[in-house]
């Protein structure tokens, strides 16, 4: 071949090359260029959570904000606000990813606002002075309003409530304000200057001891959930945060946090319930005593609550450690002898054994739970699964499912769970019939004892 033919070849050839690179290298760049960061990324890269806060560095907001923020290993920057009117008036603002200041997640909001993962239950409730005028007592329900001077902020969950009582023929004398916050409301109704005003649960639990000419007349509402915003479109910072809280919220810090925020000592709620729950407190004294050090032992390795343990306990066997059911579970914590196996209890009749194999069971049951079951369903769900076994857990959401109920939300499932008795409903289910009704009254019993062993702990 002719020596310049193939110089010109070669020169070709890397020419050809050299181009090849060349738009490589563009294709690489314009493709990084277009790469979009996700909310979570850019906050991880920036090393900032932005978040609206409402009650200050000493709320619960804060701590858990702050948990959370030491979780992704960022800083804090933080904007306070006087309202929650303010606070929601921050949504979609570029300059702010999430939104952490006592807002109800209601049906209507959760058509306006993204909302992340609820961390507290709330009631409306009315707040009354002691000094009621003359001629007149305080309120015990809605009805009983006429003639009482009431003041709510404008704008406000609690006027949409209110109105709604008015709408349906309600003699309500009300005053709309955007100048006082739910704290100075308060203030005035202990003064005396206003008769009534709505503020949630935690508002007032918070504040009641220093209110002492204030009454709770009654609850206008059922219990609404708490939860954070997400200012603007961040999926992947969402899917982290519910990942996150799904596992802090069954420890025990966080129960201890919670507590700390909102004890519910307005009243002593415990000496209202029925006579078995006064056994229940007599029992506290007589027999908890002898097992609360192991409670509190495997509360803290497996980190869980040892008042939800004892609670647990108590419904299985009246803290009974030589129980025994008719079907051959036995001990503290009723455990079969095939589940006692798997966990290393080898003498179910010791309370010690029996405490520490019935906590890692449950332990287990809350992450064997599917992710999409979020907050405190995720226990709710894991404590029937004690129960019933997780088999028929999962046979009800199916089932929930087939019906139009949302199969990851324990009020929609524990509706279905009874028919797994019946056989037109269980015939086609993997795991057949079940007792459906016993989870649901296991998990409402086990969330009524502790809800008094807390309280009555707390007085």
């Amino acid at each position: 071949m002719n020596k310049y033919l193939r110089y010109f070849l070669i020169f070709f050839s890397l020419s050809i090359l050299s181009a090849v690179v060349w738009l490589s290298s563009a294709i690489f760049a314009t493709t990084k260029q277009h790469h979009h960061l996700t909310s979570l990324e850019k906050i991880q890269k920036n090393r900032i959570l932005h978040v609206v806060l409402l009650d200050g560095k000493k709320g619960l907001e804060y701590t858990l904000i702050k948990k959370f923020a030491d979780y992704l290993d960022v800083d804090l920057d933080i904007t306070f606000v006087p309202t929650r009117e303010e606070a929601l008036s921050l949504y979609r603002n570029s300059n702010i990813d999430i939104i952490a200041a006592n807002i109800e997640k209601t049906e209507e909001r959760s058509k306006l606002y993204d909302f992340g993962p609820s961390y507290f239950q709330v009631q409306e409730q009315m707040i009354c002075s002691r000094q009621i005028p003359r001629g007149k007592k305080i309120p015990k329900d809605i009805g009983m309003l006429g003639g009482l001077n009431i003041m709510i902020r404008e704008d406000s969950i609690h006027a949409e409530t209110l109105q709604s009582f008015i709408d349906d023929g309600y003699d309500i004398d009300v005053e709309y304000t955007d100048k006082f916050s739910e704290k100075k409301l308060l203030a005035l109704v202990n003064e005396s200057t206003i008769n009534c005003t709505i503020v949630n649960s935690d508002i007032y639990a918070k504040n009641h001891r220093h209110l002492r000419n204030t009454t709770l007349a009654f609850s206008l509402s059922e219990k609404k959930e708490l939860a954070w915003i997400f200012a603007h479109q961040a999926p992947s910072l969402k899917e982290k945060t519910f990942e996150w809280f799904a596992s802090y919220s069954q420890t025990q810090e966080f129960q201890k946090i919670r507590t700390a925020f909102y004890k519910q000592s307005v009243k002593k709620r415990y000496v209202t319930y029925n006579h078995r729950s006064k056994i229940f407190c007599k029992r506290i004294k007589t027999r908890l005593c002898l097992y609360e050090h192991y409670f509190k032992k495997y509360g803290e390795i497996y980190n869980l609550p040892w008042t939800l343990l004892a609670s647990m306990a108590y419904q299985e066997s009246l803290w009974n450690p030589l129980a025994t059911s008719f079907t051959g579970v036995r001990g503290m914590m009723m455990l079969t002898n095939r589940t006692a196996r798997m966990l290393g209890v080898e003498n179910r009749l010791n309370a010690r054994e029996s405490i520490f194999g019935g906590t890692k069971h449950i332990k287990y049951l809350i992450q064997a739970v599917p992710k999409e079951i979020v907050d405190e369903d995720k226990l709710r769900f894991a404590l029937a699964a004690y129960n019933v076994g997780m088999g028929h857990i999962y046979d009800a959401r199916k089932l929930a499912k087939e019906l139009s109920y949302n199969p990851n939300v324990w009020d929609d499932v524990k509706r279905v769970l009874p028919l797994l008795s019946k056989k037109e409903y269980y015939k086609d289910l993997k795991y057949g019939k079940a007792r459906g009704s016993e989870p649901v009254h296991y998990v409402e019993a086990i969330y009524k004892y502790r809800s008094i062993l807390e309280n009555y702990l707390e007085e």
